[in-house]
């Protein structure tokens, strides 16, 4: 009788590689799309009421100092790849300082900071190489950002209604600092003035490691940063 057990034993082997393969293809996927959280949305304003109820602005209705008070948040949005599955990792924070300084229908003087080790993501590994290599949060403690030209606001927005600036400024990250133009978006509330952005960030024009860990999680050379500002009346 032929001896058919080494035969047996490789199916066996063949059947356990194909798994395996199976495995690394559709565990980073089964992860991703349904044990991960959701993606937090971008931060962005929404106009609110209709039209018709709007009120335009006067130049005194938001005239004067403003500053940055709650609901306010700071973060990072990048491109990860992990096991050949596209994700987003983002990670926030509402630990947000600023000021904004308004005469006439012109910004004059803006700025915000973040304090860097308060930036959280949905994964504690993450947020330990932000805080460590990435960032290293103990030496560069925080982010800022100050307007380095006036922001002409004519014509002023009408209550609740999204308008959109351009603004020059200075981003400083990683104990760096470069001139950045970021395009922004403001909305008068009944409390106060919202305005957000996005600016993009090239990871190496400001010494920042690569986020990209041992082959098993690769990200993109640049990110942005995101911010939703509150003011409110100094």
């Amino acid at each position: 009788m032929p001896f058919t057990r080494p035969r047996h034993w490789l199916r066996w082997l063949i059947g356990g590689i194909v798994v395996l393969a199976a495995l690394a293809v559709a565990g980073p996927f089964l992860y991703i799309h349904f044990f991960n959280g959701s993606t937090p949305a971008a931060l962005t304003l929404s106009p609110s009421g209709s039209a018709s109820s709007a009120s335009s602005a006067s130049s005194s209705a938001m005239a004067g100092s403003w500053t940055v008070g709650s609901g306010s948040v700071v973060g990072y949005r990048v491109n990860e790849v992990l096991l050949g599955q596209n994700t987003t990792a983002v990670g926030r924070s509402t630990s947000v300082t600023g000021h904004l300084t308004i005469a006439g229908s012109t910004a004059t003087a803006a700025s915000f900071s973040v304090t860097m080790d308060t930036i959280r993501s949905d994964k504690s590994q993450r947020d330990d190489r932000f805080d460590g290599p990435i960032m290293d949060v103990a030496k560069y403690p925080t982010g800022t950002f100050a307007l380095t030209s006036p922001v002409d606001l004519a014509p002023l927005p009408a209550a609740r209604t999204v308008k959109t600036y351009t603004a020059h400024g200075k981003l400083t990250l990683h104990g760096t600092t470069r001139a950045v133009t970021v395009t922004l978006t403001a909305q008068r509330t009944a409390s106060g003035i919202k305005v957000a952005g996005q600016i993009p960030v090239l990871f190496s024009d400001y010494n920042i490691q690569n986020p990209s860990f041992a082959g098993f999680v690769t990200t993109q050379d640049h990110g942005l940063l995101e911010f939703l500002l509150v003011f409110t009346r100094s």
